[in-house]
């Protein structure tokens, strides 16, 4: 899932180019052969980074499925912290039968790394192995925040210590239902994007650590 906006740049009072931002937490490039303009995937993982600096001790950075492999290890490099999966195993459609923890997590602060969350039940259900498999403490953070349904009262319910999600997404009344989620402002990095490509200077420079 990506957040996308529009940046018409203007030269001497006139639009020369229009430019597509895509929001993502990291690792994805295919997106801009869908488009026939120039775009720039800008990353939220500077954002959500942010939040974690403070925590001591050992770190593991946990991706909740196989496919979030790639975006859960760039964080740990980040953080120069250790790299742990959730093995999820189905019986049917839709419906997780079993899940395993791939890695060591025993008596480190464990962040659980997604691209949304929707719903919450996986997430919520990984934070249970966790502390399950030894996890001193869960946290988790994600780009976009759907929040759908019963997402609100699973996060109050699951063993997260914090739940740091952007606001790509507006949570309109969703935000007070929860006190563990914290919601970090991506307007800076589009601020920052937006100056950058006006004064022709790296916009990928922004997301070097």
């Amino acid at each position: 899932m990506a957040f996308a906006v529009q940046f018409q740049q203007y030269i001497g009072g006139r639009s020369s180019s229009s430019l597509f931002f895509t929001l993502t937490c990291g690792t994805l490039q295919q997106i801009q052969g869908f488009f026939n303009c120039p775009v720039d995937n800008l990353y939220a993982s500077p954002v959500l980074l942010q939040q974690f600096r403070h925590l001591r001790g050992d770190i593991v950075m946990v991706s909740p499925d196989a496919g979030g492999v790639e975006r859960a290890r760039a964080f740990a490099k980040m953080m120069d912290a250790s790299l742990a999966v959730i093995d999820k195993r189905r019986d049917r459609p839709n419906q997780v039968a079993e899940m395993n923890v791939i890695g060591d997590v025993q008596g480190k602060v464990a962040i659980l790394v997604d691209d949304m969350i929707d719903t919450a039940g996986t997430i919520c259900a990984a934070a249970e192995v966790l502390l399950q498999n030894g996890a001193a403490e869960v946290r988790a953070c994600a780009t976009h925040g759907v929040l759908s349904g019963p997402a609100c009262q699973r996060l109050t319910d699951a063993p997260f210590e914090e739940v740091v999600i952007t606001d790509t997404i507006p949570l309109g009344d969703r935000e007070g239902r929860c006190d563990k989620l914290h919601v970090a402002s991506v307007a800076g990095i589009l601020a920052k994007s937006i100056r950058n490509i006006h004064d022709g200077s790296s916009v990928s420079a922004l997301f070097h650590f």
